[in-house]
């Protein structure tokens, strides 16, 4: 006689929730590329928050040098616009100070090197060197708002967790599809819910505490 495995079920992982109607949100599952996007019932997810970036001159700067056309954008980048501004003009080169969307320095950019914090770009000396308070922007876009799976590698915000699949949902080929998550005060057990393959321990442990701040606890034996 055959043996058949019941499929996981969406009591298996869910043991609280405040309320359905408010514990829940109606989500956008990202269409699948290439092949079919199929989830699973209590699978973490990540949401797509940022898309890319682009970096210009800012009007009226006294150098001609440029910046990245299309700097990498990291896993702790905010969508907006980022500043780099000259504090520290010199021949053929100089320093600009790097602010996030929200005012915040990143860090210190020097002409002609690398810059890694948040995004990666470099600035290039031109033939007129630059002046203080030269500036460029780099425009971080926003994502998407859809949801896939959580990716721990990933730097388009989906690397965050940021709720968990109530169904299985499969998205076909080059289309979207609605599904229902859990994002908030709730309680879930650590034994049945979905993470990706590979994932270690500290990618676990941090997801954990992303949920938990969205008011969604993983219980241990729950």
């Amino acid at each position: 006689m055959s043996v058949q495995t019941e499929g996981m079920r969406l009591g298996d992982w869910l043991k609280w929730e405040v309320d359905n109607q408010y514990s829940r949100d109606v989500v956008t599952i990202l269409a699948g590329s290439g092949s079919e996007r199929a989830l699973t019932t209590g699978m973490v997810l990540g949401r797509v928050t940022k898309g890319a970036a682009v970096g210009a001159a800012v009007a009226g700067n006294s150098g001609d040098g440029t910046i990245t056309a299309a700097p990498a954008v990291g896993q702790a980048a905010k969508p907006g616009v980022y500043r780099v501004v000259c504090i520290e003009p010199a021949t053929n080169g100089g320093k600009f100070a790097v602010e996030d969307p929200d005012g915040v320095l990143v860090g210190i950019a020097a002409v002609g090197t690398e810059f890694a914090t948040q995004l990666t770009f470099t600035i290039a000396d031109g033939d007129a060197d630059f002046a203080a308070g030269d500036a460029f922007t780099i425009t971080v876009a926003a994502g998407s708002g859809k949801v896939v799976q959580i990716d721990f590698s990933a730097t388009d915000g989906s690397n965050v967790a940021c709720g968990l699949l109530t169904e299985p949902t499969t998205a076909s080929d080059g289309a979207d599809r609605s599904a229902v998550a859990v994002v908030r005060n709730a309680i879930v057990s650590a034994n049945g819910i979905t993470w990706p393959a590979g994932a270690t321990t500290n990618q676990k442990s941090a997801a954990i505490a992303q949920l938990k701040s969205l008011g969604i606890l993983v219980r241990e034996g729950a």
